[in-house]
């Protein structure tokens, strides 16, 4: 818009009017165009902290970036389908778009889950650069284009926490049977250690808790925790971030509306989705360390750790889930290639960077 201005008005100080003319009709055509509407169809709550103010935030900046050609109307979960249903509903059309977790879909796609979260994987700068740089988004393309969908990272919660748990876990035999709530490929690790896993949408997860249905629940973060009330139904909080080390957000669209729009508003749609991606991670970090502190000093929440002997169950189980799915689907087999391989280049920088640089602040800031 700045620079039509200044096109304009330099234009008419030179005296250029031909010029002129066609710059004023090119504006009046562009001002002119028909505005785009969509729907987006999202797992959360309206308005959920973090989770369903980023898919405003995505929407917003779709119609900043466009300059009001296009304009999404965000629903949250329930209102024009439910939580669990978005990826079908985008898919065929009843939505434009959608924003989720894409290893909610793990019955329907499974290689979907590793573009969530892999149990001992990369962390939140490791995982955006696979899929910025590494391939990790063209797989996805390729994964989702079999059910009509354009996916897009927007957001990412950063590591989460183990869960909350009503008794104290203190060896490997009090996992034994417990009913807890966690998705992915962690859940079918929980699985593989004796304990009952089952998937629900967030807004399910407390009184499930209050009733007894669940024994413990993996939700996300302090952030997210804290508004869901889960404190109150759960006395201990596990820290262990083994289950998703980083855990993104998926933006889908549906790939014929995808197809669709022209190429300016394509780029404006993938750079909200960048800079929605960015503003999210960034906003969980703060928010976490308030909400922990407010957990911890006002609520008496007690922090915990998982023993050794269920860390190590954990892992020897997510390898064998991780090596089963590889071995039964084609398209898990090639995500999960890329995701090693890529897993495998960048740990020996961060292992002497970030890892070595956190370890040393820390034992000289205590």
């Amino acid at each position: 818009m700045q620079r039509r201005y200044f096109l304009k008005n330099s234009l008419k100080t030179v005296g250029l009017g031909a010029v002129g003319v066609a710059t004023a009709a090119f504006v009046s055509t562009a001002s002119a165009q028909e505005t785009i509407t969509w729907d987006m169809v999202t797992s959360w709550p309206t308005n959920f902290p973090a989770l369903g103010t980023g898919a405003n935030d995505f929407a917003e900046r779709i119609e900043t970036l466009s300059n009001g050609r296009m304009r999404v109307r965000v629903h949250g979960a329930g209102e024009l389908v439910p939580a669990m249903e978005v990826f079908d509903a985008v898919a065929a059309g009843t939505a434009e778009m959608g924003h989720s977790a894409a290893y909610y879909w793990r019955g329907k796609v499974a290689a979907s889950q590793f573009f969530t979260a892999v149990p001992f994987g990369m962390n939140t700068t490791e995982t955006n650069a696979w899929l910025y740089h590494g391939g990790g988004q063209e797989l996805w393309d390729e994964v989702y284009a079999k059910h009509n969908l354009k996916p897009f990272p927007v957001g990412n919660t950063g590591a989460q926490m183990a869960g909350w748990f009503k008794e104290e876990i203190n060896s490997l035999e009090d996992m034994q049977g417990l009913k807890l709530r966690l998705p992915g490929l962690a859940g079918e690790a929980m699985n593989g250690i004796g304990v009952t896993t089952v998937n629900m949408a967030g807004g399910e997860i407390f009184t499930s808790m209050q009733t007894g249905v669940l024994d413990a629940a993996d939700w996300v973060g302090p952030y997210n925790d804290m508004a869901f009330g889960l404190h109150q139904v759960a006395d201990y909080y596990y820290t262990s971030p083994w289950n998703e080390p980083s855990a993104v957000l998926e933006g889908t669209v549906n790939l014929d509306a995808w197809n669709d729009l022209p190429d300016d508003l394509k780029a404006v749609v993938t750079e909200a989705a960048r800079a929605s991606n960015l503003a999210m991670t960034s906003e969980f970090a703060y928010r976490n360390a308030q909400a922990l502190d407010t957990l911890v000093e006002e609520h008496g929440v007690q922090l915990r750790s998982f023993p050794e002997d269920v860390m190590q169950a954990l892992y020897e189980s997510s390898q064998q889930v991780i090596q089963n799915q590889v071995e039964s689907d084609p398209d898990s087999a090639k995500v999960y290639e890329s995701y090693q391989a890529f897993q495998e280049l960048v740990r020996p920088f961060h292992d002497v960077g970030e890892f070595h640089y956190l370890k040393t602040r820390d034992n000289l800031t205590d």
